[in-house]
């Protein structure tokens, strides 16, 4: 039998972590804030005791005192905290865990590495759905696969799902707040609770749940990258189960964006009140999903759990962590918890409770290929390249740029945000979504976008209203985008009064050259770019970090 303190062993994950702890025959002391609450939770359970003492009080002394043989932080929330506890833990030669999911936290534990094998001692961070079975799921999809080109984690928790103030401070320390994300094959930033969009889960034997999620700051987005072959993009989104919550998260995160407020830390007084009152409404049904794109081929992993056993999901993987701790087998050393379990080491866990999950896989062919057809494979091996996209991509070179002279076509390139002219390094992010392709270009943090489509055996390009419809005339050589027709906010428009466009694609010296010219009847010249690109850049740290929405 081995003795274990959890500090916030009574809240909302620290008590059914406590509880699993018991089950496995372990002795429990619970440290927290409230000497009533850690009592009454204790009373009646078995080889369970209370004190009081949080990690930023009295933690040392009650370590001092207990001499536990394993120490588990479910407290929370970990933004903007320190390494006080496994310091300690450290010092007095006790292996330590947490349920973190803070991203500078889990991804910076590794600086007490050294310390740790010192003292012969395992100090792990991030034991929870997020990074360690997110990281698990992901390396489980990537088995067999060359590359991975793109990674999406989505959670969406039951609004009867017990969150509390931890939760809620944690979500609010990041809305509208700039998050560093790897897409593109470069550093970019998007926005805390921003790029709202609809999730669909769904796993047999379970009503299929569609959910509101928005971008969160997690481990993930620093760590996949890494782990993972082909150096993916890593997206993760979460939400609540009702969908006027995310939406006034999200309209709340744009004043933080703009800078009016600096953030919404001090909401939570009032946030917490307003989720107890709605907690009747909803289900009681949480979700989980992970895709990864490589290739062309997609793999999901989709969980659903119903009957109000998703708050469970959180504490699997530290109560797993917490057996190879003591058993002995994590060697000392201070590393996440990204990396050290399996899929299948969760699945006990998942059995014996309403929690359905299921992987599949499926061939997706990219745009220009199911377009194309048999032509496809004929283009220059740096043309297909370049058009193999699917999920997520990038591509960075050189480029030149001509603008034109006349009035007009200085005020259409302005209001396309076409660059001036001029010499440029040049990136071309790629995302794929439902079929669909975003291509922003990037001249030297000039940048402008467009979404392409499937039309017959062509594309069709759309730049806001505008939608220009174009066949692909192609061989060994390359191709070229010859227009068909175009329109403007769907209305089809003469032909004789659109834009004159010349675009091709080719090969030369093993690089992928493109050129694009458009020109205006009576106006001339709009702009004329030309330059190279290369699919397999890495655009690492050292380029600057640009805003992707």
């Amino acid at each position: 039998m081995s003795r274990v303190l959890v500090i916030g062993g009574y809240g909302g994950f620290g008590a059914r972590l406590t509880r699993r702890l018991l089950a496995a025959g372990h002795e429990v002391v619970v440290a927290g804030r409230s000497a009533d609450k850690g009592v009454a939770f204790c009373a009646g359970l078995d080889r369970c005791e209370a004190v009081v003492a949080d990690r930023t009080n009295g933690i040392g002394m009650a370590m001092a005192r207990i001499r536990p043989d394993l120490v588990i932080d479910a407290a929370g929330p970990f933004q903007d905290c320190g390494y006080t506890v496994p310091e300690a833990c450290i010092a007095m030669r006790i292996p330590y865990l947490d349920l973190a999911d803070a991203r500078a936290f889990v991804t910076g534990i590794g600086r007490l590495d050294k310390a740790a094998k010192a003292a012969g001692v395992a100090v792990i961070a991030g034991a929870s759905s997020e990074p360690a079975l997110s990281g698990a799921v992901a390396r489980k999809l990537a088995e067999g696969m060359n590359s991975v080109a793109q990674v999406e984690i989505v959670i969406s928790a039951s609004n009867r799902a017990v969150g509390g103030a931890s939760v809620a401070r944690a979500i609010l320390s990041y809305v509208g707040k700039p998050l560093r994300l790897w897409r593109g094959r470069r550093w970019g930033v998007g926005y805390g609770w921003q790029e709202l969009r609809r999730e669909r889960f769904a796993v047999a034997g379970q009503p299929a749940l569609r959910r509101w999620v928005a971008l969160a700051d997690v481990p993930a987005h620093d760590l996949l990258p890494a782990m993972l072959p082909g150096r993916p993009a890593v997206t993760f989104r979460a939400g609540t189960e009702l969908g006027f919550q995310m939406l006034a998260l999200w309209l709340a995160s744009w004043p933080v964006r703009w800078g009016w407020v600096a953030s919404l830390d001090r909401t939570v007084r009032w946030l917490i009140p307003i989720q107890r009152l709605t907690r009747r409404i909803g289900s009681d049904c949480s979700a989980m999903s992970v895709t990864l794109c490589g290739g062309r081929i997609e793999r999901n992993w989709t969980l659903v759990a119903s009957r109000g056993d998703g708050p469970e999901i959180p504490t699997f993987a530290a109560a797993i962590l917490a057996e190879e701790i003591l058993s002995g087998r994590i060697a000392p050393g201070a590393r996440d918890a990204a990396d050290l379990l399996t899929l299948d080491q969760f699945e006990p866990l998942f059995a014996p409770l309403a929690i359905g999950h299921e992987m599949h896989e499926r061939e997706v062919a990219p745009l220009y290929a199911r377009a194309m057809g048999a032509r496809f494979d004929v283009l220059p091996r740096a043309v297909r390249a370049m058009h193999e996209v699917h999920g997520d991509g990038g591509a960075a070179g050189e480029g030149h740029v001509a603008r034109g002279g006349h009035p007009l076509a200085r005020l259409i390139g302005s209001i396309m945000r076409f660059p001036p002219s001029g010499d440029y390094p040049v990136h071309v992010g790629f995302t794929e979504r439902g079929g669909k392709e975003r291509w922003t270009r990037d001249f030297g943090g000039h940048r402008f976008a467009s979404e392409l489509a499937q039309a017959g055996e062509g594309v069709a390009e759309r730049f806001g209203p505008l939608r220009f419809a174009f066949d692909l005339p192609s061989d060994e050589t390359g191709l070229r985008m010859v227009l068909r027709r175009w329109t403007l906010f769907r209305l089809p428009m003469p032909r004789a009064l659109g834009p004159r466009i010349a675009a091709r694609e080719w090969q030369e010296d093993g690089r992928f050259r493109f050129e694009v010219g458009v020109r205006l009847p009576l106006i001339g010249e709009v702009i004329h770019y030309a330059g190279w690109l290369d699919a397999t850049a890495d655009q690492g740290p050292a380029q600057h970090e640009i805003r992707l929405h």
